[in-house]
């Protein structure tokens, strides 16, 4: 193993996968904290997917700690921890505390900050993160229900919950090549500071990035700053040139999608699967607290539908009806509800033949791969940028798609069949 990668959620993890496949890296994706003594896949990268980003902190630490000694054990020469390209997380963290933690369990005194994803429109300039043309902080991540995104300041955000100051590398100086970037590094370093945030507008800034980090023991960042890394194992000799896959074999049988995004993109999706005519149910949540909606009633009228084409079962809402379910309910048990009926819903959809299964929504995601027992995933071709299909590699005979809330475009859930052969 060259690459060790430790996500702090299930399509987050799928996401840099991808962009490590695409890259020429074999790569296999791990579901779960790795078991002690299990051993690791063989492959160029590995990425581990957790559900630490939502998790109290401590749990959130030993987890990522678990899954850095195994990655370590296996051979990884270099650590990334990913997390969202919106840098989903509160004032308290997670990301700060694990990053923390992983800077001491490798023996290193400094790493980058960089969530940009340029071509899903995360951009960082003098420190900012945008999302599209707007600051993060006036972007739908304002009213996210789990971790609302209230400034836009990675220098800010990462100083408030990491140990340590936090510098900038400006934009500037990533023009300037991967020579500058590093000497900003040393300048920065020399000043104290532990982690260092870096402007991105464009792949070719992560190209930059990623040449200036070949010898980094830590990175943090979004999916965006895997793209660079690559090819520094390739100019090792470590690794060979490859080309990523176009189409992936599909067991036979149903398909269906599974949505508890509400992100503004995905609500989108939504919109434009109902005007295809997808047979479509909403979950409500207050219903399931009510017992007036089951898991098995949900699952039974989606298998109740025409084979021949997907079903949709989905729990997005608007942020004003999800704000308002969470005041009836508390916003632990609604979020416990949802996530608790889609795994039992999955798990029931597999049982009645469903192989081919496309889920939105990381915490759903992590749900239903929990509840279907799923252990690693082999990455297929991309469907939009940052969510590909993959094949199950331990667990049913079938493929998913786990999709981030904000990824894909508003045809995503209509057009990702076309690959699958």
């Amino acid at each position: 193993m060259l690459l060790g990668v430790i996500a702090d959620d299930m399509t987050g993890a799928t996401d840099v996968a991808l962009m490590l496949n695409r890259a020429g890296m074999r790569t296999v994706q791990l579901i779960g904290v790795p078991q002690p003594g299990a051993a690791m896949p063989a492959a160029d990268a590995v990425v581990v997917a957790l559900k630490s980003r939502t998790t109290p902190v401590a749990e959130a630490l030993a987890d990522s700690l678990t899954a850095c000694d195994a990655l370590l054990a296996a051979g990884a020469r270099q650590i990334l921890f990913k997390y969202c390209s919106t840098f989903d997380s509160t004032p308290a963290g997670n990301i700060g505390p694990v990053a923390d933690a992983l800077m001491e369990r490798l023996g290193t005194d400094f790493a980058i900050v960089c969530p940009a994803f340029p071509a899903n429109g995360r951009s960082i300039y003098q420190g900012y993160l945008f999302v599209g043309a707007v600051p993060l902080h006036e972007s739908s991540m304002k009213d996210h229900p789990l971790t609302p995104m209230r400034d836009s300041s990675l220098v800010r955000l990462m100083g408030a919950q990491a140990k340590g100051e936090v510098g900038l590398v400006d934009y500037a100086t990533v023009l300037a090549g991967s020579e500058a970037v590093r000497a900003r590094f040393a300048a920065l370093r020399g000043q104290g500071a532990r982690y260092a945030v870096t402007d991105a507008l464009t792949n070719d800034d992560l190209m930059t990035l990623g040449r200036a980090v070949a010898d980094h023991k830590l990175l943090t960042g979004g999916s965006g700053i895997a793209m660079g890394l690559p090819q520094n194992f390739r100019q090792a000799g470590l690794l060979p040139e490859r080309e990523a896959p176009a189409r992936l074999a599909a067991p036979a049988g149903r398909a269906g999608i599974l949505s508890g995004s509400c992100s503004a993109a995905t609500r989108g999706q939504i919109r434009a699967a109902l005007e295809t005519g997808y047979p479509a149910l909403k979950i409500d949540p207050l219903a399931l607290a009510e017992g007036r909606q089951t898991a098995a009633a949900l699952a039974d009228w989606a298998l109740s539908q025409p084979a021949d084409g997907p079903f949709l079962l989905y729990s997005s809402d608007d942020p004003a009806e999800v704000a308002a379910v969470q005041d009836r309910l508390g916003r632990e048990r609604a979020g416990s509800l949802v996530e608790e009926a889609f795994a039992e819903i999955a798990r029931r959809l597999v049982q009645g033949g469903v192989t081919r299964l496309l889920v939105a929504g990381g915490e759903t995601s992590g749900a239903v791969a929990l509840g279907l027992g799923l252990r690693s995933l082999e990455i297929g071709p991309e469907i939009d940028p940052g969510v590909p299909w993959t094949r199950v590699a331990a667990g049913p005979d079938m493929v998913v798609a786990l999709k981030s809330g904000n990824f894909g475009a508003p045809d995503f859930f209509v057009k990702a069949w076309g690959l699958l052969s």
